[in-house]
């Protein structure tokens, strides 16, 4: 019968210790939630009670007086019952250092209080006394616990709350079989079975409390991971935010410096020179060899002209458009100036080998500023060919549409390229915020000043591998907005 209680407590005391060890290794696997000191602590000091206390029983001879190991067994019982109480306690606030001490001296108290009872107690009189000190700190752990779950409701804490009130039951029923028993036991062999029963039972309870314990922590570490990750994403998202502020304050600092005008009249006039440096330089060649008639002469002063009035008008239109000065409208065939900026855009066209689809209504006139409208149609326009510069489709087209609408007129020009990057979809309109690895990011940023101000709109939509399609809806009569 020895043999067989003192297994009972070997194997309770494996079970504490297997536990011990996995949360142990799962405490250094991670770094977010430290498990308590003291339920840890509580942890280890049972197993190491209950490992002396079970190889204690195989040698005990005398019940009623055992050796001193008894005394050192249920010390240990003391403390990790103590321990796991002021676990409790610190769920619901920090243990003070008073608490401390006196928990300190409780200790001190109870070690000689129990080796007098060993030397001159009985057996029932220690189980008696054992069993009320439990059923005191079992009361303290529910009373903790139910605080605890008020305000943080856990499954966990139910459980040991229920583990603890069986804990009681068994410990009172100890109780009430040694005195209803009223019996004098000196050895092993005369203890009643149930009063084994309940003892083993009760310490299979305080093993399931435990459990519940470490279950309860593993629940805290999910939720500390939840909340981690949240945090993180907050923080990612803020610093995301403050790196905008940031740019937007050196865009800011850049234009004021720099100056917005002079980096736009530098992109906008960049055509009309290229064009002209082109016809001088063909100009040159006829020349030299002898072979410039006075057609071909005339053709080709003509187009300088043309792109020297053009950069003139260039000029004056972004001067309008900065310096807030009323524009000079007049009524705008879209069609005609539609076919204007395919003349201009026509080399890089045919160059890229583009097929241009047009599908205009009749009749789009729109009374507006025709350089400024035929500045964001060219703008458009380039950013469609660019878009097909880099795209590995065979067939690629522009198609530009133009139709009524309810608020006027409403022109769309559509690429067959790869689409807009999602991430910097929600910028396209910014100024200085540019796709292209050669672009100043004032071309986009430019052409919805210039819609806005004779009150239209102009949107986009993109689908990945399917090209993007921007739109320009503008009043039949523009209103001038600043």
């Amino acid at each position: 019968m020895k043999l067989l209680i003192s297994i009972y407590f070997f194997i309770l005391a494996i079970i504490q210790m297997g536990l011990f060890f996995g949360i142990y290794h799962y405490y250094r696997s991670q770094n977010l939630l430290k498990p308590s000191l003291y339920w840890m602590s509580s942890l280890i000091v049972s197993v190491v009670g209950l490992f002396i206390f079970g190889a204690g029983i195989i040698t005990i001879q005398n019940i009623a007086n055992p050796e001193f190991n008894f005394t050192i067994a249920n010390s240990f019982f003391y403390i990790a019952a103590l321990l796991q109480a002021l676990f409790c306690q610190s769920l619901n606030r920090e243990v003070s250092r008073q608490v401390k001490i006196f928990a300190s001296v409780s200790v001190l108290i109870f070690m000689p209080t129990f080796e007098y009872m060993r030397l001159y107690g009985t057996f029932e009189f220690r189980t008696l006394v054992m069993a009320s000190i439990a059923s005191i700190f079992y009361c303290w752990q529910i009373y903790e616990l139910a605080i605890k779950r008020k305000s943080s409701p856990s499954k966990q804490l139910l459980y040991m709350q229920c583990a603890s009130f069986a804990e009681i039951f068994f410990a009172i029923g100890r109780f009430v079989i040694l005195v209803a028993s009223a019996l004098s036991i000196e050895h092993v062999e005369q203890i009643p079975q149930i009063l084994i029963l309940f003892t083993i039972s009760q310490l299979v309870m305080n093993t399931l409390s435990y459990i519940a314990i470490g279950s309860y922590w593993a629940e805290q570490v999910v939720v500390a991971n939840i909340n981690a990750t949240t945090e993180n994403q907050t923080t990612k998202k803020l610093l995301q935010e403050r790196d905008l502020l940031i740019a937007s304050l050196l865009k800011a600092n850049k234009t004021a410096s720099t100056g917005a005008l002079s980096a736009s009249i530098a992109h906008e006039l960049n055509q009309p020179l290229g064009a002209s440096s082109l016809n001088i330089q063909f100009l040159q060649k006829k020349l030299s060899e002898g072979e410039l008639n006075p057609a071909l002469q005339n053709k080709v002063l003509d187009s300088l002209l043309a792109d020297n009035q053009r950069a003139a008008s260039i000029i004056r239109s972004l001067r309008s458009v900065f310096a807030d000065e009323k524009m000079a409208s007049a009524k705008v065939d879209l069609a005609e100036l539609i076919d204007l900026v395919l003349t201009i855009a026509r080399p890089e066209i045919i160059k890229q080998n583009i097929q241009m689809v047009l599908k205009l209504e009749e009749n789009l006139f729109i009374t507006a500023n025709k350089g400024e409208i035929q500045q964001v149609l060219l703008n458009l326009v380039n950013n469609a060919i660019d878009a097909l510069k880099s795209t590995v489709n065979l067939n690629k087209s522009i198609t530009i549409r133009g139709e009524h609408s309810s608020a006027g007129v409403q022109i769309s020009i559509a690429d067959t390229g790869s689409g807009i990057d999602e991430q910097v979809q929600a910028h396209m309109f910014e100024l200085l915020s540019t796709t292209k690895s050669s672009g100043m990011g004032i071309g986009l940023w430019l052409c919805k000043h210039i819609v806005m101000r004779h009150g239209g709109s102009i949107w986009f939509e993109s689908f990945p591998d399917k090209g993007a399609t921007f739109f320009v809806g503008l009043p039949v009569v523009a209103v001038y907005a600043i």
